[in-house]
């Protein structure tokens, strides 16, 4: 498998909120990070968007974020406005 990402990601554990757009917040945990992109752990991929905003409370962190693909219980973003 190829691996397209431009900077090299690092392991976390990470708890994280997603915030969508009309309201609402799911729990996620970042389970890998790079300062371009994160993969979160979820319960479910269904009922998120392909845009939301991303909390990292615990760095005090808020980043928009686009999904870049997609499983069962995870997801990868990458982040906008880099």
């Amino acid at each position: 498998m190829d691996d397209k990402r431009s900077e090299t990601r690092r392991r976390a554990l990470i708890p994280g909120k997603i915030h969508l757009l009309g309201g609402g917040v799911i729990d996620c945990v970042l389970r890998d990070r790079s300062p371009s992109g994160a993969r979160l752990k979820v319960v479910s991929v269904i009922g998120i968007p392909d845009a939301f905003t991303l909390e990292i409370p615990g760095t005090g962190e808020t980043r928009a974020a686009r999904v870049a693909w997609r499983k069962e219980s995870e997801i990868g973003v990458e982040f906008e406005g880099i």
